[in-house]
C-alpha cells in the first residue's frame, strides 16, 4: 500500500507501508499527476490518499477487507464536492450519498480514499487535473460504467462517528458547467443554466459560455475487462423464489418448469396467487398434479397488489438466497448456477438481472451499481432484505421496486446490474392490473401529473433541485403531448396538475 498525504492540494508526503519508506516525488502540485505516476511505477500496489488532518485517523487495518478487489474506489467525507445544484440535471440517487454508511456514489472525496493501480492503468485516455477532487468524480464517473465500484465508505477513519470533519470548499458554477459538459450531454449545460435561473435566480452566463469549449468525456465502458476476476463457487447454493401471480396460470407453468430443470434447484418457491372475487378458487393445480423438485408454498388471497403479495411471500423465506421473480419469465437452465457464479466474482449481496423483451437489445455489457432496482428480476441474500418490505404507500402505483432499492441502500446494501444471464420477459398480456383498481384522486376533476407514488418517491428520495429539475423537463415533455400548445394556459394547468400531485404524495407520506 502507498499513501499519498496532501495539503491544500499539493503533496506533502508518500510513503510505502509495506517497505516502511518515503517515496520521491518530483511534482508536489498536482496530485492526480502523482497519483497516475505512481500506479505505473507501481502498478500492483493499492494507492491511497490522505488529507495531513486525517494522517492519525486512516483506518489501515481495514484497508485490506474494504479494498476486498481491484475494481474498486472508496473516498470518505462529509460533504459533496459537486454541490447541489447538480440535481437540476442529474436525477440519480449517486449525486446525493448517505454519508453515514457504505453508499454508491461518484462525488468521491478528497479527504480520504483509495483505488488499484491496476486499475488506473487499465483506465485508457485518464487525464489528470490540477483539482484533485475535481479529478477524484471524474474518474468515478466515467468508472461506473465500467463497473468500477465507487462508494462513500465511512469506515476508512477510525471512529468516523466521532470526528470532526473540516468543511471543504465545493466546485464554483465555473467547474459545475465544465463537469455537466465533460460528463453528460451538451443540452444539460443549458438545463442547468435554466434552473438555475428559474428556482435559485442565479444568472451563470460567462460559466455556461466558457463551458462549452470542453469536450465530453466519455464513460470508460470495457476498460475494466482486461482486469481477471476471481471465481469464488459458492456451495451449496440455497435459494427461494417468491412469485405473485394473478391470472397467468400457464405463464406461471412455464417460469415453475424452467426452475425444475435448473443446474442447481431452488429449495422452495413461494407463490402468492391473488384473485379479488370472493367466491374464487385457485386455477394452480398443476401445483399438487404434479411432482416438483423443490418445495411449493402456495398462498390463495383474495386481495390485490404486488406489495402486499411480495410482503407475504417474503415472510416464508429461509434460503440463504431470495429470487424475486415475476411469473411471466423464462431462462435458461444454467440460470441459477451462472448467477451463482456472478455473484461469486464480486462479492455483492443484491443483483438485478438484465430483463428483456424478445428483440429487445441491452446497451450494457458490464457488471456495474444500478441506479434502480427490479422487483421480478432480482436476486438478493436474505440478510438483506431482513427486516424490509415492499412498502404499501406504492400499492397499486409506480415505485415499490426503486422504494425498495433505496431501502437496501440505505441498509447498507449495493444493487448491481448484472447484464449475463439474461431473463425473457413474455409481457404476457393478462395479469397485472387487470383488476382496476380504484384510486383516491381518480375522480378529482384536476387530475394529478405526475402519478402521486412517482412524485412520493421523489419526495422521500430526491434533493429539493432534482426534484425541481424533474419539474421542468416534465413540463417540456407534457408540453408536446397535449393539444393546448398556448404556453400561459398550459403552465396554469400543469402547475395545478403538479400541485395536486404534490398534495396526494404527501397525504401518501403521512401514512
Amino acid at each position: 500500500m502507498i499513501v499519498v498525504y496532501h495539503h491544500q492540494n499539493n503533496v506533502t508526503t508518500v510513503i510505502d507501508l509495506h517497505k516502511g519508506k518515503t517515496i520521491s516525488i518530483p511534482d508536489r502540485q498536482n496530485i492526480a499527476n502523482c497519483f497516475l505516476k505512481l500506479a505505473i511505477d507501481y502498478p500492483d500496489r493499492l494507492l491511497l490518499w490522505c488529507a495531513t488532518d486525517y494522517q492519525k485517523e486512516l483506518n489501515i487495518e481495514m484497508l485490506s477487507v474494504l479494498f476486498s478487489h481491484e475494481k474498486k474506489m472508496l473516498s470518505y467525507g462529509m460533504e459533496n464536492f459537486i454541490p447541489d445544484a447538480i440535481g437540476y440535471v442529474d436525477e440519480s440517487l449517486f449525486i446525493n450519498p448517505n454519508r453515514k454508511i457504505v453508499f454508491p456514489t461518484w462525488q468521491m472525496h478528497s479527504d480520504v480514499g483509495g483505488i488499484y493501480s491496476e486499475t488506473l492503468n487499465a483506465l485508457n485516455g485518464l487525464k489528470a487535473d490540477p483539482n484533485f477532487a475535481y479529478f477524484l468524480c471524474s474518474l468515478a464517473k466515467r468508472g461506473m460504467a465500467a463497473g468500477l465500484e465507487c462508494c462513500s465508505e465511512p469506515l476508512l477513519l477510525r471512529d468516523y462517528k466521532n470526528k470532526e470533519i473540516k468543511t471543504n470548499p465545493k466546485a464554483s458554477y465555473k467547474l459545475l458547467f465544465r463537469f455537466v459538459k465533460q460528463h453528460y450531454r451538451s443540452r444539460w449545460i443549458f438545463f442547468l443554466l435554466l434552473n438555475l435561473w428559474l428556482y435559485e435566480r442565479k444568472i451563470a452566463v460567462i460559466p455556461f459560455i466558457r463551458s462549452m469549449f470542453y469536450k465530453r468525456r466519455m464513460p470508460f465502458r470495457q476498460s475494466l475487462n482486461t482486469i481477471s476476476e476471481t471465481i469464488t463457487d459458492i456451495q451449496p447454493f440455497d435459494i427461494d423464489v417468491i412469485i405473485p401471480t394473478i391470472g397467468r396460470k400457464m405463464f406461471l407453468y412455464d417460469v415453475l418448469k424452467d426452475l425444475s430443470i435448473q443446474t442447481r434447484v431452488p429449495i422452495r418457491v413461494i407463490i402468492v396467487e391473488q384473485n379479488p372475487e370472493v367466491d374464487s378458487k385457485s386455477e394452480l393445480d398443476y401445483i399438487t398434479q404434479e411432482s416438483w423438485p423443490f418445495e411449493i408454498i402456495h398462498r390463495f388471497i383474495h386481495q390485490t397488489g404486488a406489495c402486499n403479495a411480495r410482503n407475504i411471500a417474503l415472510s416464508f423465506v429461509q434460503s440463504e438466497w431470495v429470487f424475486l421473480a415475476d411469473d411471466d419469465i423464462r431462462f435458461q437452465p444454467d440460470f441459477l448456477e451462472n448467477v451463482s457464479q456472478e455473484i461469486g466474482k464480486s462479492g455483492g449481496k443484491v443483483f438485478t438481472i438484465c430483463c428483456l423483451r424478445e428483440g429487445d437489445s441491452s446497451s450494457y455489457e458490464n457488471r456495474f451499481q444500478w441506479g434502480t432496482f427490479g422487483s421480478g428480476c432480482s436476486i438478493v441474500s436474505r440478510e438483506a432484505i431482513l427486516g424490509l418490505q415492499f412498502d404499501r404507500r406504492f400499492e397499486n402505483g409506480f415505485g415499490e421496486d426503486a422504494d425498495f432499492g433505496m431501502q437496501l441502500r440505505n441498509k447498507g446494501y449495493d444493487v448491481w446490474y448484472l447484464p449475463q444471464p439474461k431473463i425473457l420477459h413474455l409481457k404476457a398480456p393478462v395479469g397485472g392490473f387487470r383488476f382496476q383498481p380504484v384510486l383516491e384522486w381518480q375522480s378529482d376533476i384536476i387530475q394529478p401529473k405526475p402519478s402521486p407514488t412517482v412524485m412520493l418517491f421523489r419526495i422521500l428520495y430526491h434533493t429539493k433541485q432534482q426534484l425541481s429539475g424533474y419539474k421542468t423537463t416534465l413540463f417540456i415533455k407534457f408540453y408536446k403531448q397535449q393539444s393546448d400548445k398556448n404556453p400561459l394556459s398550459y403552465y396554469r394547468k400543469f402547475r395545478k396538475a403538479w400541485s395536486q400531485s404534490v398534495h396526494w404524495a404527501n397525504v401518501l407520506k403521512e401514512r
